[in-house]
Protein backbone atom coordinates (compact mmCIF):
# COMPACT_ATOMS: atom_id res chain seq x y z
CA UNK A 1 0.00 0.00 0.00
CA UNK A 2 1.45 3.70 -0.78
CA UNK A 3 2.06 5.84 1.83
CA UNK A 4 -0.14 8.80 1.88
CA UNK A 5 1.61 11.88 1.00
CA UNK A 6 -0.87 14.21 3.36
CA UNK A 7 -2.04 13.99 6.68
CA UNK A 8 -5.98 14.18 7.05
CA UNK A 9 -7.71 17.45 7.17
CA UNK A 10 -10.98 16.34 10.05
CA UNK A 11 -10.10 19.72 12.30
CA UNK A 12 -12.78 22.67 12.55
CA UNK A 13 -11.86 25.55 14.99
CA UNK A 14 -13.92 24.46 18.37
CA UNK A 15 -11.10 21.02 18.04
CA UNK A 16 -8.11 24.17 17.34
CA UNK A 17 -8.97 26.17 20.55
CA UNK A 18 -9.71 22.50 22.36
CA UNK A 19 -5.69 21.66 21.26
CA UNK A 20 -4.55 25.29 21.62
CA UNK A 21 -5.68 25.44 25.42
CA UNK A 22 -4.82 21.53 26.52
CA UNK A 23 -1.68 21.87 24.95
CA UNK A 24 -0.93 24.52 27.54
CA UNK A 25 -3.36 23.68 30.47
CA UNK A 26 -1.27 21.70 33.27
CA UNK A 27 1.01 25.10 33.14
CA UNK A 28 -2.03 26.39 35.45
CA UNK A 29 -2.50 23.48 37.80
CA UNK A 30 1.05 22.91 38.24
CA UNK A 31 4.51 24.25 37.45
CA UNK A 32 4.00 27.88 38.32
CA UNK A 33 4.05 27.93 42.17
CA UNK A 34 7.72 26.90 41.84
CA UNK A 35 8.74 30.43 40.97
CA UNK A 36 7.31 32.16 44.23
CA UNK A 37 9.99 31.18 46.31
CA UNK A 38 12.81 33.26 44.12
CA UNK A 39 10.40 35.95 43.54
CA UNK A 40 7.54 36.26 45.76
CA UNK A 41 4.07 37.32 44.85
CA UNK A 42 4.90 41.01 43.24
CA UNK A 43 7.66 39.69 41.64
CA UNK A 44 5.99 36.56 40.19
CA UNK A 45 3.05 38.61 38.96
CA UNK A 46 5.60 40.85 37.20
CA UNK A 47 7.19 37.91 35.26
CA UNK A 48 3.74 36.59 34.43
CA UNK A 49 2.84 39.53 33.12
CA UNK A 50 5.93 39.82 30.77
CA UNK A 51 5.33 36.37 29.81
CA UNK A 52 1.91 37.10 28.96
CA UNK A 53 2.61 40.51 26.67
CA UNK A 54 5.16 38.00 25.01
CA UNK A 55 2.98 35.12 24.22
CA UNK A 56 -0.18 37.60 23.06
CA UNK A 57 2.58 39.31 20.60
CA UNK A 58 3.93 36.18 19.65
CA UNK A 59 0.70 34.16 19.18
CA UNK A 60 -0.36 37.30 17.19
CA UNK A 61 2.93 36.76 15.22
CA UNK A 62 2.87 32.92 14.82
CA UNK A 63 -0.56 33.22 13.50
CA UNK A 64 0.42 35.12 10.46
CA UNK A 65 2.71 32.69 9.80
CA UNK A 66 1.05 29.55 10.61
CA UNK A 67 -1.66 30.89 7.95
CA UNK A 68 0.43 31.76 5.24
CA UNK A 69 2.66 28.44 5.85
CA UNK A 70 0.16 26.00 6.86
CA UNK A 71 2.83 22.80 7.67
CA UNK A 72 3.31 20.51 10.37
CA UNK A 73 6.32 21.91 10.52
CA UNK A 74 5.65 25.18 12.50
CA UNK A 75 8.71 27.44 13.40
CA UNK A 76 11.18 24.58 11.52
CA UNK A 77 9.30 25.12 8.32
CA UNK A 78 9.25 29.16 8.54
CA UNK A 79 12.73 29.93 9.66
CA UNK A 80 14.10 27.31 6.81
CA UNK A 81 12.02 29.28 4.26
CA UNK A 82 13.63 33.47 5.92
CA UNK A 83 16.68 31.99 6.58
CA UNK A 84 17.89 29.01 4.99
CA UNK A 85 17.92 25.38 5.73
CA UNK A 86 20.85 26.40 8.58
CA UNK A 87 18.96 28.54 11.03
CA UNK A 88 15.87 26.61 9.67
CA UNK A 89 17.60 23.08 11.23
CA UNK A 90 18.11 25.40 14.25
CA UNK A 91 14.44 26.36 14.84
CA UNK A 92 13.80 22.78 14.55
CA UNK A 93 15.77 21.60 17.10
CA UNK A 94 14.57 24.36 19.58
CA UNK A 95 11.00 23.14 18.65
CA UNK A 96 11.85 19.07 19.28
CA UNK A 97 13.66 20.52 22.55
CA UNK A 98 10.50 22.34 24.22
CA UNK A 99 7.74 19.95 22.52
CA UNK A 100 10.21 16.42 23.36
CA UNK A 101 10.61 17.50 26.84
CA UNK A 102 7.69 19.17 28.21
CA UNK A 103 5.79 15.58 28.05
CA UNK A 104 8.46 13.71 30.79
CA UNK A 105 7.80 17.08 33.23
CA UNK A 106 3.84 16.52 33.12
CA UNK A 107 3.99 12.70 32.66
CA UNK A 108 5.81 13.15 36.18
CA UNK A 109 3.55 15.02 38.28
CA UNK A 110 0.54 12.35 36.66
CA UNK A 111 2.89 9.78 38.16
CA UNK A 112 2.96 11.61 41.37
CA UNK A 113 -0.77 12.49 40.96
CA UNK A 114 -1.93 9.03 41.10
CA UNK A 115 0.64 7.11 42.92
CA UNK A 116 -1.24 8.67 45.91
CA UNK A 117 -4.38 6.43 44.51
CA UNK A 118 -2.15 3.24 43.42
CA UNK A 119 0.59 2.84 45.57
CA UNK A 120 1.18 -0.46 44.47
CA UNK A 121 3.17 1.20 41.25
CA UNK A 122 5.59 3.81 41.83
CA UNK A 123 5.07 7.50 40.05
CA UNK A 124 7.40 6.63 37.48
CA UNK A 125 5.84 3.23 36.07
CA UNK A 126 2.26 5.02 36.31
CA UNK A 127 4.04 7.59 33.65
CA UNK A 128 5.62 5.09 32.01
CA UNK A 129 2.30 3.56 31.10
CA UNK A 130 0.42 6.96 30.68
CA UNK A 131 3.15 7.19 28.03
CA UNK A 132 2.28 4.59 25.90
CA UNK A 133 -1.47 4.78 26.36
CA UNK A 134 -1.44 8.06 24.90
CA UNK A 135 1.34 7.23 21.56
CA UNK A 136 -1.37 4.73 21.39
CA UNK A 137 -3.82 7.49 21.37
CA UNK A 138 -2.06 9.66 19.42
CA UNK A 139 -1.46 6.52 16.54
CA UNK A 140 -5.16 5.93 16.45
CA UNK A 141 -6.07 9.05 14.46
CA UNK A 142 -5.92 12.97 14.60
CA UNK A 143 -9.86 13.29 14.72
CA UNK A 144 -10.10 10.69 17.79
CA UNK A 145 -7.00 12.50 19.63
CA UNK A 146 -8.39 15.74 19.60
CA UNK A 147 -12.04 15.16 20.14
CA UNK A 148 -10.63 13.38 23.20
CA UNK A 149 -8.80 16.72 23.89
CA UNK A 150 -11.53 18.95 23.16
CA UNK A 151 -13.39 16.93 26.08
CA UNK A 152 -10.41 16.60 28.39
CA UNK A 153 -9.94 20.14 28.08
CA UNK A 154 -13.42 21.70 28.27
CA UNK A 155 -13.72 19.60 31.83
CA UNK A 156 -9.92 21.00 33.02
CA UNK A 157 -11.14 24.43 32.22
CA UNK A 158 -14.70 24.31 33.98
CA UNK A 159 -12.78 23.07 37.17
CA UNK A 160 -10.29 25.88 37.32
CA UNK A 161 -13.24 28.41 36.71
CA UNK A 162 -15.20 26.58 39.77
CA UNK A 163 -11.64 26.54 41.84
CA UNK A 164 -11.82 30.16 41.35
CA UNK A 165 -15.02 30.89 42.44
CA UNK A 166 -14.64 28.88 45.52
CA UNK A 167 -11.70 30.62 46.56
CA UNK A 168 -11.58 34.28 45.61
CA UNK A 169 -14.24 34.80 48.80
CA UNK A 170 -10.78 34.04 50.60
CA UNK A 171 -9.14 36.33 48.78
CA UNK A 172 -6.51 39.39 50.57
CA UNK A 173 -4.36 41.75 49.42
CA UNK A 174 -2.22 41.86 52.69
CA UNK A 175 -1.98 37.76 52.50
CA UNK A 176 -1.59 37.94 48.76
CA UNK A 177 1.22 40.67 49.26
CA UNK A 178 3.17 38.88 52.33
CA UNK A 179 7.11 38.64 51.46
CA UNK A 180 6.39 40.62 48.55
CA UNK A 181 9.85 40.60 47.04
CA UNK A 182 12.27 38.23 48.65
CA UNK A 183 15.11 38.35 46.34
CA UNK A 184 13.91 42.04 44.79
CA UNK A 185 13.59 42.50 41.30
CA UNK A 186 16.73 39.50 40.24
CA UNK A 187 13.89 37.22 41.49
CA UNK A 188 11.46 38.58 38.72
CA UNK A 189 14.30 36.88 36.06
CA UNK A 190 14.96 34.13 38.15
CA UNK A 191 11.52 33.02 38.15
CA UNK A 192 10.75 34.07 34.50
CA UNK A 193 10.53 29.97 33.40
CA UNK A 194 7.94 29.44 35.65
CA UNK A 195 6.26 32.57 34.48
CA UNK A 196 6.75 31.05 30.82
CA UNK A 197 5.12 27.65 32.32
CA UNK A 198 1.65 29.37 32.35
CA UNK A 199 1.54 29.49 28.41
CA UNK A 200 4.44 27.10 27.41
CA UNK A 201 3.24 25.16 24.66
CA UNK A 202 0.37 26.93 22.54
CA UNK A 203 2.49 27.15 19.50
CA UNK A 204 1.79 23.89 18.83
CA UNK A 205 -1.61 24.46 17.41
CA UNK A 206 0.72 25.31 14.36
CA UNK A 207 2.04 22.04 14.28
CA UNK A 208 -1.49 20.56 12.88
CA UNK A 209 -2.21 22.87 10.13
CA UNK A 210 -1.96 20.04 8.24
CA UNK A 211 -5.02 18.45 9.84
CA UNK A 212 -7.21 21.98 9.86
CA UNK A 213 -10.20 21.50 7.26
CA UNK A 214 -9.20 25.41 6.39
CA UNK A 215 -5.70 26.85 7.90
CA UNK A 216 -6.09 29.99 6.82
CA UNK A 217 -9.24 30.77 8.72
CA UNK A 218 -9.28 28.57 11.88
CA UNK A 219 -6.02 28.85 12.36
CA UNK A 220 -6.20 32.61 13.41
CA UNK A 221 -9.42 31.43 15.44
CA UNK A 222 -8.20 29.21 17.36
CA UNK A 223 -4.84 31.17 18.23
CA UNK A 224 -6.75 33.58 19.32
CA UNK A 225 -9.62 31.77 21.04
CA UNK A 226 -7.05 29.95 22.75
CA UNK A 227 -5.14 32.53 23.90
CA UNK A 228 -7.75 34.73 25.17
CA UNK A 229 -8.69 31.72 27.56
CA UNK A 230 -5.74 30.75 28.69
CA UNK A 231 -4.88 34.98 29.77
CA UNK A 232 -8.06 34.67 31.72
CA UNK A 233 -7.10 31.08 33.36
CA UNK A 234 -3.58 31.72 33.95
CA UNK A 235 -3.87 35.37 36.19
CA UNK A 236 -7.26 34.21 37.88
CA UNK A 237 -5.49 30.99 39.31
CA UNK A 238 -2.76 32.99 40.28
CA UNK A 239 -4.55 35.71 42.11
CA UNK A 240 -7.27 32.87 43.80
CA UNK A 241 -4.59 30.86 45.02
CA UNK A 242 -2.11 32.88 46.40
CA UNK A 243 -4.27 35.39 47.51
CA UNK A 244 -6.08 32.48 50.10
CA UNK A 245 -3.54 32.53 52.88
CA UNK A 246 -0.14 33.32 50.88
CA UNK A 247 2.65 32.36 48.73
CA UNK A 248 3.86 29.72 50.77
CA UNK A 249 0.95 28.30 51.08
CA UNK A 250 1.01 27.10 47.69
CA UNK A 251 4.32 25.89 47.64
CA UNK A 252 4.86 23.88 50.55
CA UNK A 253 2.55 21.37 52.28
CA UNK A 254 2.12 21.69 56.02
CA UNK A 255 5.01 20.20 57.82
CA UNK A 256 7.01 20.39 54.54
CA UNK A 257 9.87 22.17 53.23
CA UNK A 258 9.98 20.43 49.60
CA UNK A 259 7.91 22.35 46.92
CA UNK A 260 4.64 20.68 45.72
CA UNK A 261 3.40 20.00 42.15
CA UNK A 262 -0.18 20.54 43.61
CA UNK A 263 -0.56 24.16 44.55
CA UNK A 264 -4.76 24.39 43.84
CA UNK A 265 -5.47 21.53 46.29
CA UNK A 266 -3.30 23.48 49.09
CA UNK A 267 -4.98 26.39 48.44
CA UNK A 268 -8.47 25.13 48.09
CA UNK A 269 -7.99 23.23 51.51
CA UNK A 270 -7.20 26.77 53.53
CA UNK A 271 -9.94 28.47 51.69
CA UNK A 272 -12.93 25.69 52.18
CA UNK A 273 -11.39 22.84 54.07
CA UNK A 274 -10.13 19.38 53.32
CA UNK A 275 -13.15 17.94 54.13
CA UNK A 276 -15.33 19.78 51.30
CA UNK A 277 -17.12 17.71 48.88
CA UNK A 278 -15.52 20.53 46.33
CA UNK A 279 -11.83 19.67 47.42
CA UNK A 280 -12.39 16.24 46.73
CA UNK A 281 -13.93 17.23 43.55
CA UNK A 282 -11.03 19.10 42.61
CA UNK A 283 -8.15 16.38 43.81
CA UNK A 284 -10.49 14.10 41.69
CA UNK A 285 -10.77 15.63 38.52
CA UNK A 286 -7.81 18.02 38.55
CA UNK A 287 -5.89 14.98 36.67
CA UNK A 288 -7.39 16.15 33.52
CA UNK A 289 -5.77 19.16 33.42
CA UNK A 290 -2.31 17.55 33.35
CA UNK A 291 -3.51 14.56 31.15
CA UNK A 292 -4.98 17.40 28.54
CA UNK A 293 -1.43 18.91 27.96
CA UNK A 294 0.68 15.64 27.99
CA UNK A 295 -1.60 14.19 25.06
CA UNK A 296 -1.59 17.47 23.35
CA UNK A 297 1.94 18.24 23.53
CA UNK A 298 2.64 14.41 22.14
CA UNK A 299 0.27 15.17 19.46
CA UNK A 300 2.30 18.86 18.29
CA UNK A 301 5.51 16.94 18.38
CA UNK A 302 5.05 14.17 16.45
CA UNK A 303 3.81 16.48 14.01
CA UNK A 304 7.58 18.60 14.20
CA UNK A 305 9.08 15.49 14.00
CA UNK A 306 7.49 14.00 11.49
CA UNK A 307 8.46 17.29 9.07
CA UNK A 308 12.07 17.16 9.92
CA UNK A 309 11.94 13.69 8.77
CA UNK A 310 9.96 14.43 5.41
CA UNK A 311 12.48 17.32 4.54
CA UNK A 312 15.13 15.04 4.99
CA UNK A 313 16.66 17.10 8.43
CA UNK A 314 15.98 14.06 10.33
CA UNK A 315 16.61 10.07 9.74
CA UNK A 316 13.59 9.41 6.69
CA UNK A 317 11.54 6.87 8.54
CA UNK A 318 10.35 9.34 11.38
CA UNK A 319 9.17 11.25 8.30
CA UNK A 320 6.48 8.55 6.79
CA UNK A 321 2.59 8.33 7.55
CA UNK A 322 1.02 5.29 8.91
CA UNK A 323 -0.75 3.92 5.58
CA UNK A 324 -3.86 2.79 7.71
CA UNK A 325 -4.35 5.51 9.95
CA UNK A 326 -3.02 8.72 8.41
CA UNK A 327 -1.18 9.43 11.37
CA UNK A 328 2.62 9.76 12.30
CA UNK A 329 3.27 7.07 14.15
CA UNK A 330 7.11 6.54 14.05
CA UNK A 331 7.68 9.98 14.75
CA UNK A 332 5.40 9.61 18.00
CA UNK A 333 7.60 6.15 18.87
CA UNK A 334 10.44 7.64 18.62
CA UNK A 335 10.17 10.81 20.33
CA UNK A 336 8.01 8.96 23.54
CA UNK A 337 11.60 6.97 23.65
CA UNK A 338 13.70 10.05 23.95
CA UNK A 339 10.92 11.09 26.40
CA UNK A 340 10.64 8.01 29.04
CA UNK A 341 14.61 8.43 28.73
CA UNK A 342 14.31 12.16 29.96
CA UNK A 343 11.71 10.91 32.74
CA UNK A 344 13.70 7.99 34.17
CA UNK A 345 16.39 10.77 34.56
CA UNK A 346 14.13 11.78 37.67
CA UNK A 347 14.78 15.42 37.36
CA UNK A 348 11.54 17.34 36.82
CA UNK A 349 12.79 21.02 37.28
CA UNK A 350 15.61 20.62 35.24
CA UNK A 351 13.24 19.11 32.04
CA UNK A 352 11.20 22.16 32.64
CA UNK A 353 14.19 24.47 32.17
CA UNK A 354 15.24 22.64 29.37
CA UNK A 355 11.92 22.68 27.62
CA UNK A 356 11.70 26.45 28.36
CA UNK A 357 14.70 27.33 26.70
CA UNK A 358 13.95 25.45 23.19
CA UNK A 359 10.94 27.37 23.51
CA UNK A 360 12.34 30.86 23.64
CA UNK A 361 15.14 29.79 20.77
CA UNK A 362 12.33 29.29 18.92
CA UNK A 363 10.22 32.56 19.89
CA UNK A 364 12.93 34.37 18.44
CA UNK A 365 13.52 32.54 15.23
CA UNK A 366 9.95 32.70 14.32
CA UNK A 367 9.06 36.46 15.44
CA UNK A 368 12.36 37.12 13.35
CA UNK A 369 11.25 34.91 10.11
CA UNK A 370 7.95 37.22 10.01
CA UNK A 371 9.80 40.28 9.77
CA UNK A 372 12.33 38.63 6.91
CA UNK A 373 9.40 37.45 5.06
CA UNK A 374 7.01 40.61 5.31
CA UNK A 375 10.16 42.70 3.73
CA UNK A 376 11.16 39.83 1.42
CA UNK A 377 7.80 38.24 0.27
CA UNK A 378 5.48 40.69 0.54
CA UNK A 379 3.20 39.00 -2.24
CA UNK A 380 2.83 36.11 0.28
CA UNK A 381 -0.79 35.34 0.39
CA UNK A 382 -1.45 36.39 4.36
CA UNK A 383 -5.31 35.33 5.47
CA UNK A 384 -4.57 36.83 8.68
CA UNK A 385 -1.76 39.41 9.45
CA UNK A 386 -0.44 40.37 12.29
CA UNK A 387 -1.90 43.86 13.76
CA UNK A 388 0.65 46.32 14.15
CA UNK A 389 3.67 44.73 11.91
CA UNK A 390 6.40 45.08 12.79
CA UNK A 391 5.85 46.50 16.43
CA UNK A 392 4.31 43.39 17.97
CA UNK A 393 7.13 40.99 16.40
CA UNK A 394 9.65 43.41 17.23
CA UNK A 395 8.53 42.93 20.69
CA UNK A 396 7.46 39.07 20.68
CA UNK A 397 11.26 38.98 19.38
CA UNK A 398 13.01 40.99 21.66
CA UNK A 399 11.12 39.82 24.55
CA UNK A 400 12.33 36.11 24.10
CA UNK A 401 15.49 37.31 23.68
CA UNK A 402 15.42 38.83 27.26
CA UNK A 403 13.78 35.99 28.50
CA UNK A 404 16.36 33.64 26.85
CA UNK A 405 19.60 35.30 28.32
CA UNK A 406 17.93 35.45 31.75
CA UNK A 407 17.05 31.77 31.62
CA UNK A 408 20.47 30.73 30.80
CA UNK A 409 22.00 33.21 33.17
CA UNK A 410 19.95 31.55 35.90
CA UNK A 411 20.80 28.17 34.64
CA UNK A 412 24.74 27.98 33.83
CA UNK A 413 24.89 24.08 33.87
CA UNK A 414 21.76 23.48 31.86
CA UNK A 415 22.84 26.20 29.15
CA UNK A 416 25.69 24.46 28.68
CA UNK A 417 23.85 20.68 28.06
CA UNK A 418 21.83 22.42 25.64
CA UNK A 419 24.27 23.99 23.60
CA UNK A 420 25.55 20.57 23.57
CA UNK A 421 22.46 19.05 22.56
CA UNK A 422 22.32 22.02 19.72
CA UNK A 423 25.90 21.15 18.90
CA UNK A 424 25.20 17.76 18.32
CA UNK A 425 22.58 18.21 16.21
CA UNK A 426 24.66 20.51 14.35
CA UNK A 427 26.69 17.87 13.73
CA UNK A 428 24.27 15.48 12.54
CA UNK A 429 23.37 18.56 10.19
CA UNK A 430 26.41 19.47 8.49
CA UNK A 431 27.34 15.68 8.25
CA UNK A 432 24.84 14.34 7.09
CA UNK A 433 22.16 16.49 6.09
CA UNK A 434 23.83 19.26 4.26
CA UNK A 435 25.30 16.93 1.84
CA UNK A 436 22.14 15.33 1.19
CA UNK A 437 19.33 17.91 0.96
CA UNK A 438 21.43 20.19 -1.26
CA UNK A 439 19.31 23.74 -1.71
CA UNK A 440 15.82 22.81 -0.94
CA UNK A 441 12.80 24.54 -2.24
CA UNK A 442 10.80 26.59 -0.18
CA UNK A 443 7.65 24.64 1.41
Amino acid sequence: MDTPVALRRTLGPWLLWGLGVGYVISGEYFGWNLGLPEAGPIGMLLATLVATVMYVTFVLTYAELACALPHAGGAFVYAQRAFGPGLGHLAGMAQLAELVFAPPAIAAAIGAYLHVFVPALSAVQIATIAYLVFTALNILGVRHSATFELAITVIAVVELLIFCGLTAPSFSWSAFSQDALPNGVYGVFAALPFAIWFYLGIEGLANVAEEARDPQRDLARGFGWAMTTLVVLALGTFFCAVGVDGWRTVVYPPGSDVPSDSPLPLAMGHAIGTDSPFYRLLVSVGLFGLVASFHGIMLAAGRATLEMGRQGFAPPFVGRIHPGRGTPAAALLVNTAVGLVALHSGRTAEIIVMSVMGALTMYALAAAAQLVLRRREPELPRPFRTPFSPGLPIIALALAILCLVAVVWFNPGLAALYAGLLGLGYAWYFLWVRPRIGSPPAP
